[in-house]
């Protein structure tokens, strides 16, 4: 078999380590090395962090950092700064002299404006990996205003780009939906976890030495349904009095959460610990008697492969990605959205351990190594920007078409986005 051709690879996205607000930058950091370590040529294009420089190379991936202060936009809102400070991103380029991507990838539409500029100045083909949509968050209702907008620009980005890659056959189907997409459009590869980083040290520590311990984490948004799991620890507490539940994550739902644990009962059983480094998340989870995601709305759910990577016992919902990844039962626990009382009963099930359990872990471990390995998801990806490559065409502009949502309306309260 003839080699690879090495490709010049520019990945836009609003997030990259170390700043992280949720699991996107998690897919594009695995994503960026594990192309370089197959010989190619990988720039990512991304935000300013004060921690690291401006322009630096890390694990063969040159990653060139944008500062995005702008003067005051009052009557913009939120798609007129990201799309002025998408200005500051194509000029990032400036320092990488006659350097021409063969592809610009795209992760989702905050990047949607520089990755179609870029397309058309490099004549390359683009690439736009959709890793949720507004419709979506909203429980496939989209609200006016500032949702309806987000929507719109995420229609035009998969309308203008190549291929559109998403991580699970559900989220395949809600995009060809919402956007009216053709499926022979998509590409469905998964998200990736780096499995090594995750595995428990030798030897193992004592899970649940100082008592019970159920973690979870993620954005605090109305979407990841810890309300549930709060609701879900007033009931568990009858049968184990000890339990205590770690929330790690911020987001704009957080100060719900807090009330909501008052009003149950339970702001002594459970800690909002904030935003924790992968190093701390490790650890918490290493300790964890079981861990849970009781996501409403999950696209993929990077977080139930860090779970299982690390061998801790698992309770997840049966939605979207994560149905597809666990739905077998082998792994994990599944449990129905926004059912405390089975979300309360299958920790407890946990909690009790068993071999039946301790199987679950082993199995979890063993198909994350098997399937989820960024280098084999970095050769799909690849052959995606080479089928995007042969094209012939670049995209015509939108004809005026826009997402569609009839589903009802949430309350405010949940009304959150990212």
């Amino acid at each position: 078999m003839a080699a690879e051709r090495p490709l010049r690879v520019a990945l836009l996205s609003w997030e990259y380590p170390p700043l992280v607000v949720g699991g996107l930058a998690a897919h594009v950091h695995g994503l960026a090395r594990a192309h370089a370590r197959e010989g190619h040529d990988v720039v990512v294009l991304t935000l300013h962090h004060p921690d690291v420089p401006d322009d630096s190379v890390v694990d063969g991936v040159r990653v060139l950092r944008a500062r995005t202060e702008l003067p005051s936009l009052p009557h913009e809102g939120l798609l007129g700064r990201m799309s002025s400070a998408n200005h500051q991103l194509v000029g990032l380029t400036s320092a990488l002299g006659r350097w021409r991507a063969d592809v610009v990838h795209s992760h989702d539409w905050l990047v949607a404006w520089a990755g179609d500029t870029l397309r058309r100045l490099w004549k390359a083909p683009l690439v736009a990996t959709v890793h949720a949509t507004e419709v979506g968050r909203h429980q496939g209702h989209l609200p006016t205003g500032q949702p309806e907008a987000v929507a719109s620009v995420e229609w035009w980005l998969t309308y203008q780009a190549r291929r559109v890659v998403t991580c699970s056959r559900s989220m395949q189907a809600e995009v060809h939906t919402a956007f009216q997409l053709p499926l022979d459009k998509i590409d469905v590869i998964p998200n990736g976890v780096d499995a090594a980083v995750w595995v428990p040290p030798r030897p193992a520590p004592l899970r649940g030495a100082d008592g019970p311990l159920i973690v979870t984490w993620g954005r605090l948004q109305y979407e990841k349904g810890f309300q549930t799991l709060i609701a879900a620890m007033s009931e568990l507490r009858r049968t184990v009095p000890g339990a205590q539940l770690v929330i790690a994550g911020t987001g704009t739902y957080g100060d719900d959460l807090r009330r909501l644990a008052t009003d149950h009962g339970v702001a002594d059983a459970v800690r909002f610990a904030g935003f924790v480094p992968d190093a701390e998340l490790r650890e918490l989870l290493h300790r964890a008697s079981a861990v849970a995601i009781p996501s409403l709305y999950e696209p993929f759910g990077i977080v139930a492969l860090e779970a299982l990577a690390a061998g801790a016992p698992l309770v997840a919902t049966r939605t979207g990605g994560l149905a597809e990844i666990l739905g077998d039962g082998r792994t994990a626990l599944l449990v129905e959205p926004d059912d405390p009382t089975a979300a309360a009963g299958a920790l407890a099930r946990l909690l009790a351990g068993g071999d039946d359990i301790r199987r679950m872990s082993v199995a979890g471990s063993r198909l994350v190594k098997e399937r989820y390995g960024w280098d084999a998801i970095a050769t799909s990806t690849r052959q995606v920007y080479r089928e995007a490559g042969s094209k012939g065409r670049t995209p015509r502009e939108p004809a005026g078409a826009q997402p569609r949502s009839t589903a009802p309306k949430r309350p405010s309260s949940a009304r959150t986005t990212d």
